[in-house]
């Protein structure tokens, strides 16, 4: 006899799929078919029932039932036979009468459950395009083709369950009247009660509506494991780490609750197990054990559940660092999807201590891999929420604030930054004190603003403020100490104060390296910015091994695409393009433009400053009018998300100067090199390296022209800038000293 039995979950065709065989098979099983509904009575009794209305079989009336079975198998028709038992739930209990051990005999067996080493067929929900083709085959091939894309959604909306898309295709069937958009809406508000589950026809196989099925199986589970399955349905639509279900049931012993997973949610099919320690509700499912726990008896302690639920994921967001690694990315994944369920529909159940984080953890997990455009709505909720639930005199308010400032600065958007910057600032002032972490953030964020847009003289005030609050309240020994170095020291390298700023970047390295350790992203943060200090002083030689340091280090921490990859890729670039190594440095800038842009944008500044540089190693290469359409770009990029009034507009409009003079353009030339020296001047002091290279190009114009009187005294003070400030082994001093010494001979 061959025992098989098709399984799965209620709804997923199990049934129809054994009447479909049975009714193709026929012409094999000419001995018979016999079809018993367990549920229907006792399997033994049809069995006999069956014999003798097909087979004229009249066992003794004196004999038990088992045994007139038996009789029964004993003197069936010649020939191969089917018996299919249909929604067997105890094999015990239909074992006594199966057929006798003879190839003849086939027993199909469709169950919610798994019987041992049985030999099964499992049956799963459908694949998205064969769901489409039922639902086109129940409405009609013309009304999906016409909305192919909202018939895909409501397809997924029901798990691609056979049941409920036969249910729900038939109704739309018979309301032609009826919009996809609006069978969707009633099925988002009524979920499960909704008329077109709950009603079959009357030619369907199935003769129970979706939740009717689930019923089913419910009722064979106890009230451990009632509970535990209600707990599920508050995660996610999204796969369910094991370890987070039992962070929710620490009173519960792990044994007991694995036996409920295994022995009843997974052998009942209501429970999907997807990887190891990884577990996923069907979502009508999920919607069923939703309504259970807001029913008698367990919506006394739903408020209770959902609360203990909320705070283990807050839990997980709290443990998110403010760089994460790639690693630390992908251990705090899974948990994500349910994070952003508790944020979304159980906020009111997050104490008011952990709300911050329950909009902050998403923000934060998107933040750190540069994906700014998905960490902001997270953040703009924070805000709204906090204010709302906080009012508008909260510390938590200020960080939310602070925090969506953050992102803004990040994506380019400086004016939003600074307004929501200098809120929080005031806020944390008034409700902390002067004296307080928050506000030494606070002034260094504000500052880093002013830095980005070029404001150095209101910078550097705060960025001595912060530092100095941050040492006397956290101590020398403290990563916001290192960062304050790192911050002040990048100020000064851009204001040309060479060797204050090695000090401190030095400082910050060192101390970051003795508190973070070797492998962390603000190690790497501070090799690149040594590195580009290093650069802008011609000491090529130290800066490339930091360079590839930090390349490899952020390519091991943090992935491939990541901005501060972008950042590496493009300073390395720069390195070997200010040496020559055209070749090497191509690729490079041609990457680290591509990563940009696919990470934050063509609207940002990041992408402008490689539009320039790969337009300048063209430039570099005489490959000019390659060089052209991506300068004006950069130029136009900067104009729109940074005003006429930055030094990186300043840079745009220098390298632009720079290219028409290497094309003999000088009328157009000259007037940009003016510009870029007058805002220099005005934003950088007259003390400052930039201006010397503004001084010195414009000069080299002269010169080229046979303007040498002109030219002169502007070689001289771009020399005597440099040599001051880069000292006179730089090579841009001694590129100055040579084009002085021509401009002398030929003058």
């Amino acid at each position: 006899m061959a025992i098989a039995a098709v399984v799965g979950m209620g709804g997923v065709g199990k049934t129809e799929l054994a009447l479909q065989y049975a009714l193709l098979q026929r012409e094999f099983y000419s001995g018979g078919i016999c079809w018993c509904g367990v549920k229907s009575g006792d399997v033994g009794l049809q069995v006999v029932q069956f014999a003798r209305i097909h087979f004229e079989l009249n066992p003794l009336t004196d004999l038990d039932l088992v045994a007139q079975v038996k009789y029964c198998w004993q003197r069936w028709r010649e020939g191969n036979v089917l018996l299919v038992l249909d929604d067997v739930t105890i094999y015990k209990e239909i074992q006594p009468y199966l057929p006798p051990s003879s190839t003849r005999f086939k027993v199909l067996m469709t169950t919610r459950k798994h019987f041992g080493q049985i030999q099964k067929l499992s049956l799963d929900v459908l694949q998205p395009q064969a769901a489409l083709e039922l639902l086109r085959k129940l409405v009609g091939e013309e009304r999906v083709d016409v909305e192919t894309r909202n018939f895909a959604s409501l397809a997924e909306r029901l798990g691609h369950l056979p049941l409920g898309l036969e249910l729900v295709g038939r109704y739309l069937a018979r309301k032609e009247d009826l919009s996809v958009t609006e069978m969707l809406q009633r099925l988002e508000k009524k979920k499960l009660k909704e008329r077109s589950l709950s009603q079959p026809e009357e030619n369907m196989t199935a003769q129970r509506g979706v939740e009717a099925a689930f019923e089913l199986s419910w009722d064979e589970l106890n009230d451990t494991d009632k509970q535990l399955a209600c707990l599920l349905s508050l995660f996610a639509a999204a796969p369910i780490p094991w370890e987070l279900v039992e962070s929710c049931l620490p009173d519960v012993d792990a044994e007991e609750l694995e036996e409920s997973r295994d022995d009843q949610l997974l052998n009942l099919h209501l429970l999907q197990r997807k990887a190891k320690g990884i577990y996923q509700l069907h979502p009508l499912l999920r919607e069923f054990f939703q309504a259970k726990l807001e029913a008698p008896p367990f919506e006394e302690n739903s408020g209770d559940v959902k609360q203990a639920f909320a705070k283990v994921i807050i839990a997980v967001a709290k443990d998110i660092p403010d760089n994460p690694t790639l690693k630390q990315i992908t251990d705090v994944s899974p948990a994500i999807p349910h994070l952003a369920e508790v944020t979304n529909n159980l906020i009111q159940h997050v104490s008011d201590e952990d709300l911050i984080w329950a909009f902050g953890g998403n923000a934060q997990f998107y933040k750190g891999q540069g994906l700014y455009d998905k960490a902001e709505p997270w953040l703009k909720q924070c805000l709204e929420v906090t204010k709302k639930r906080l009012g508008e005199e909260h510390p938590d308010v200020a960080t939310s604030l602070n925090n969506l400032a953050l992102v803004y600065r990040h994506q380019g958007h400086y004016s939003k930054a600074e307004l929501l910057y200098r809120k929080a600032l005031e806020l944390m002032r008034h409700l902390l004190g002067e004296e307080h972490p928050d506000v030494a953030a606070s002034l260094n964020n504000l500052a880093l603003l002013y830095k980005s847009q070029g404001r150095y003289t209101e910078a550097q005030p705060l960025y001595q403020q912060a530092l100095e609050l941050m040492r006397r309240l956290l101590g020398e020994e403290d990563p916001h100490v290192a960062l304050s170095l790192n911050n002040l020291a990048l100020l000064y390298s851009d204001q040309g104060r060479y060797s204050e700023a090695e000090e401190l970047l030095l400082q910050a390295l060192e101390l970051r390296r003795h508190l973070l350790g070797e492998e962390h992203p603000d190690v790497a943060l501070s090799l690149n910015n040594l590195a580009a200090l290093y650069n802008s002083q011609g000491r090529y030689s130290e800066a490339e091994p930091l360079l590839l340091q930090a390349l490899e280090l952020r390519r091991r921490l943090l992935g491939e695409e990541h901005p501060d990859v972008a950042q590496s890729l493009n300073n390395l670039a720069e390195l070997y393009r200010d040496q020559g190594r055209y070749s090497e440095a191509q690729p490079l800038h041609l990457q680290a433009l591509q990563l940009m842009r696919r990470l934050l944008g063509e609207e940002h500044p990041h992408v402008a400053t490689s539009l320039n540089n790969l337009a300048g190693l063209y430039s570099d290469q005489g490959r000019y009018s390659e060089a052209e359409p991506l300068h004006l770009q950069a130029l136009q990029l900067r104009r729109r998300l940074l005003g006429e009034e930055h030094p990186d507009v300043a840079n745009s409009l220098n390298s632009l100067a720079v290219l028409y003079r290497y094309q003999g353009r000088y009328s157009e030339a000259e007037p940009l090199y003016k510009q870029a020296l007058e805002l220099r001047r005005h934003l950088l002091g007259e003390e400052h390296p930039r201006v010397a290279f503004s001084l010195d190009n414009l000069a080299s114009l002269y010169r080229s022209q046979g303007r040498y009187t002109e030219a002169e005294p502007l070689f001289l003070q771009a020399l005597k800038i440099s040599e001051q400030l880069l000292g006179i082994g730089h090579p841009f001093t001694i590129t100055v000293r040579g084009n002085y010494a021509i401009c002398l001979r030929r003058g």
